[in-house]
């Protein structure tokens, strides 16, 4: 539906009681096409958009009704004003500074709905004081006027010269606010954000009109300046060791008014050094001469500055333009800082952005921070420093308030484990093609043209694995000049990778994922070989560890063990600290496998995991048959259990698992294993040995008084520690300073 136009006699009335009258027009430009990529409600829906934005601009002038911007044809609206006898400058400058908020309006709408933008189109003319029976027929003259105008564009030179916009400049009414950046390993401020803002109540108040409105005219150097001569005057003092962050246009950089000597006679001024300053770099906008601006920015870092980037990866050149830049501190954008506590994809990418951050020397910082789950979550991933409005909103002066840890400190102790994917990258593992070292490069070549889906071949001698040949990397060796005349009849040795990524099945998912990473960029997606015993067992991709990693944390994200669908860490967590509060007496179990490790080796890890299931099923059993409907079991990854039970019934629990496990735990043995009670395999001295059967210690701890999670972890860990010293399957029961062991099994 179309705005509402009001009768004609309401506009006639409104037109005979005001004098000189302001006409403006905003049209929507290439509104036809509009309707004709996107059809008629599209349409409709930008041009209500367009109206109810000039509808709730100063209310404070004469109206028509309330409403005195009309639709008056397709895509086209009339905005009518009493400025009284203004000029063309002040017109102008009303004009313009209308189109600057619509557009940004329009293009927070369509960029996010439409995936484009549309340019609004704006033009003027006056409706002087006239006779009663001249002013309907001047007010369409000056209709006209005002659409051709729109139509034919306004002089951008006459804009520039916008009366408003220099005398803000020139007068010195930019406001600053500060906003801290906090260490999140000391919760002090560690730098201050410095932010504009424009007159109160003014135009230009938004910081977002103020800067496009002056890179819009040419007089973004000169408003930068103004804001970093305001910044350093009005910051007062920083703390030792404390920076002030100074946003800058990249265009600014190489700005030959951006003299270094200039910033230094106002830092010189203010008591202020240049150590002190971060020149922090907005990466939305494109660096269109990226040699010029790099020595720029290093002549800069010679003088004392630092550099910062903001929105990482948001913008124009992604990670490329970061690592070559090596910037002192990288920002990232709120856009993956946003329910990174909730989003595994977001958190892994945050993982990434701190490997990236410390192969390049930079630290991160995290803008944007909403929620104390992102805030903690930050602080778990590793990220150095982190603002925004959960830690405190920007205010002048500068907000003092230093941050307390207290309340981002995970909960978790390093004795419960931690949320990660231990799976053995052996499980992912995929076969490949092999060949020997002395194989001719052109049979190599051959062999990815007749299996297009291969992308790698691994260079294997004796079973073990020499080498690895990635098909772009083949290509892009024969692609040269004389490539394959060079390298045709060469054995594929010459050519292959032969320092490739090489792991055994047995380490966990996520580190190889983490080492994967920090390779160099060329190899950054090379597969990884994974060998058993030192033999080549097959190879993994960098996207099957990505995709297992991001299903295995949505699984735990949820609160249960991926393996077991048991609650896990999360779930644990929230429950000691429920128990905590509550001050009433509870049993903890601390449960863990004897032997396990070389069982895995011996069965593989298929048996090994049925194994766990094993113990998680039984020690569930014994949990619903001898304790209370509140009782609680997490498994809180490997082979590890923790209960919380009632006092009274701990031991009689921990008897019904122990002697249950030792029962069962045989049918997971070969015939042979089994009669003879042991089984030989490599202890962690790699030497040969028995080892007697898979059994189960659980060492119960009790909590009778208000006591902190990181003591009751310790504690727990010391019994059931020397549970694993005693033989068989047992359970052990803290006697307030002296471990009582319970009955073996």
């Amino acid at each position: 539906m179309h705005a509402a136009t009001p009768p004609i006699f309401e506009l006639k009335k409104f037109l005979h009681a005001h004098n000189w009258l302001s006409i403006f027009i905003f049209r929507l430009k290439d509104f036809g096409l509009c309707r004709e990529l996107y059809g008629d409600h599209v349409a409709e829906e930008l041009e209500n958009l367009l109206i109810n934005a000039l509808n709730q601009h100063d209310p404070g002038s004469p109206m028509l009704n309330a409403r005195h911007a009309l639709r008056i044809s397709c895509g086209e609206a009339v905005l009518i004003r009493c400025l009284g006898q203004a000029g063309d400058s002040q017109l102008m400058d009303q004009a313009f500074s209308l189109k600057v908020k619509l557009q940004a309006i329009l293009r927070k709408h369509t960029i996010s709905s439409l995936g484009r933008e549309f340019e609004i189109e704006v033009g003027f003319a006056m409706l002087p004081e006239s006779s009663l029976f001249e002013r309907e027929r001047i007010f369409h003259e000056a209709i006209r006027d005002a659409r051709r105008m729109a139509q034919g564009g306004i002089d951008l030179e006459a804009v520039k010269l916008s009366s408003t916009f220099r005398s803000i400049i020139r007068n010195g009414q930019i406001r600053m606010l500060f906003q801290p950046i906090y260490d999140f390993k000391t919760g002090a401020v560690m730098a201050w954000e410095a932010l504009a803002r424009g007159p109160r109540g003014s135009d230009f108040e938004s910081p977002s009109i103020l800067f496009d409105f002056a890179e819009q005219f040419g007089q973004l150097f000169a408003l930068e300046q103004a804001c970093r001569s305001k910044a350093m005057e009005t910051v007062g003092t920083l703390a030792s060791g404390q920076r002030l962050f100074l946003n800058i246009h990249p265009r600014t950089v190489v700005d030959p008014t951006f003299a270094p000597g200039k910033t230094l006679e106002i830092l010189d001024k203010h008591g202020l050094r240049p150590e002190d300053i971060v020149f922090e770099i907005t990466e939305r906008h494109s660096i269109k001469d990226f040699t010029s601006f790099h020595k720029t920015l290093d002549h800069y870092r010679s003088q004392g500055f630092k550099i910062a980037v903001d929105d990482a990866g948001t913008g124009y050149s992604g990670l490329s333009t970061v690592a070559a830049l090596k910037p002192d501190f990288i920002k990232v954008d709120m856009s993956l800082v946003r329910d990174v506590d909730k989003d595994p994809v977001r958190r892994a990418l945050m993982e990434t952005m701190v490997t990236l951050a410390g192969r390049i020397g930079s630290e991160i910082i995290a803008e944007g921070i909403e929620t104390k789950g992102e805030a903690r979550t930050l602080t778990e991933i590793g990220v150095h420093f982190g603002q925004g409005y959960y830690l405190s909103r920007p205010h002048f002066p500068k907000p003092e308030t230093p941050l307390d840890m207290k309340e981002l400190t995970p909960l978790r102790s390093d004795n419960f484990g931690r949320l990660s994917c231990s799976i053995p990258i052996g499980q992912l593992v995929q076969k490949t093609l092999t060949v020997s070292p002395r194989t001719p490069v052109q049979s190599v070549q051959r062999i990815f043209a007749t299996n297009p889906a291969l992308s790698s071949v691994v260079v294997v001698e004796d079973g073990i694995p020499r080498g690895l040949v990635m098909g772009y990397s083949l290509d892009r060796h024969l692609a040269t000049l004389y490539g394959r005349a060079l390298y045709a009849e060469k054995p594929v040795a010459v050519l292959m990778d032969t320092t490739p990524m090489i792991v055994d099945e047995r380490e966990p998912v996520e580190s190889v994922a983490k080492d994967a990473n920090t390779r160099e960029m060329l190899k950054a997606y090379d597969e990884v070989i994974v060998t058993s015993g030192g033999q080549f067992l097959g190879v993994v991709t960098v996207q099957k560890m990505l995709t297992t990693l991001a299903q295995v944390q949505v699984e735990m994200a949820k609160g249960t063990n991926p393996l077991t669908g048991i609650p896990g860490n999360v779930a644990l967590e929230k429950e000691i600290e429920t128990r905590l509060r509550r001050a009433k007496p509870f049993c903890m179990l601390y449960a863990d496998l004897d032997n396990f490790k070389v069982y895995n080796d011996v069965y593989g890890f298929k048996d090994g995991d049925f194994v766990i299931l094993l113990l998680g099923r039984i020690m569930t059993w014994a949990i619903s048959r001898h304790g209370h409907s509140g009782d609680f079991l997490a498994h809180i990854g490997g082979d590890d259990f923790v209960a919380m039970v009632n006092p009274e019934k701990a031991e009689r629990i921990c008897q019904a698992v122990t002697r249950c496990f030792k029962r069962l735990i045989l049918n997971c043995y070969h015939t042979q294993d089994r009669a003879r009670g042991w089984i030989m395999g490599k202890g962690r001295d790699g030497k040969e040995q028995q080892f007697p059967l898979v059994s189960v210690s659980i060492g119960i701890v009790d909590c009778m008084a208000p006591c902190s999670l990181q003591a009751l972890g310790e504690k727990a860990a010391q019994i059931k520690g020397y549970a694993k010293t005693l033989p068989g399957n047992v359970y052990v029961r803290d006697r307030r300073g002296s471990s009582g062991c319970g009955q073996a099994a």
